[in-house]
């Protein structure tokens, strides 16, 4: 008995070391462009306070890997659809390509997605995951959903369990994509989304939110 136990608690350690230091996927790339990441991925695991530097390593390393790896197949993408326009002069030829290309990026997305979430799980618990995905995405989501319940209060509870889902959908998609723009342009159609399901529920959003600012113009008054 004491014998098993010493194997099972020898291939649990042995499974913890395996996973105990992440390598970062750095050859080959532009020395530049590597520290820019390491630094963009250093400031979200600040965020985080970890006490265990190890632990902040690995995690550093996880965030600045996947935004490796996101360039690699937005850049693939982006070669794939750089044809020359005098050998391929139809439009509906070209827009094939652009077209396949887009596809393509689609499918190694969606293939890669998961295992971002999956990896991090490993050191971290299930709020840090999300205080990351917040970090890579600018905070929209925790931003966005305070921003209804102050400019609604009236929300009910259901109302808010959507709304916050729906932002947290369009975190996945904006955590894809492969700059700024293209990140709060997937925020900004699920906005649109979430404005649309409350009008149809009654909700008069132009004055709720003039009667919000007028709320926070009341408190800057109040304050001073």
């Amino acid at each position: 008995m004491i014998k098993c136990a010493t194997i099972v608690c020898f291939l649990f350690f042995s499974a913890i070391s395996a996973i105990a230091q992440v390598a970062l996927k750095s050859e080959g790339r532009d020395a530049q462009y590597v520290e820019t990441i390491k630094a963009r991925s250093q400031k979200i695991v600040n965020g985080l306070k970890l006490a265990d530097a190890q632990q902040a390593e690995n995690v550093c390393h996880i965030i600045a890997n996947r935004y490796f790896l996101l360039n690699d197949i937005h850049e693939t993408c982006a070669q794939q659809k750089r044809f020359d326009k005098d050998s391929v002069a139809d439009s509906k030829q070209r827009q094939h390509i652009i077209e396949c290309a887009e596809r393509s990026r689609d499918a190694e997305l969606y293939k890669h997605h998961f295992e971002f979430t999956a990896t991090l799980s490993l050191y971290l618990n299930d709020s840090q995951v999300e205080a990351v995905k917040d970090g890579m995405t600018y905070g929209v989501v925790p931003k966005t959903y305070q921003a209804h319940l102050e400019m609604i209060p009236s929300l009910k509870d259901e109302e808010k369990t959507q709304i916050l889902a729906w932002l947290k959908e369009a975190r996945e998609f904006a955590m894809d994509a492969e700059n700024s723009n293209k990140k709060h342009g997937w925020f900004g159609k699920y906005k649109g989304r979430i404005n649309n399901w409350l009008t149809a529920r009654g909700y008069n959003l132009k004055a709720e939110r003039e009667a919000w600012y007028k709320r926070i113009e009341q408190q800057k008054k109040t304050e001073k």
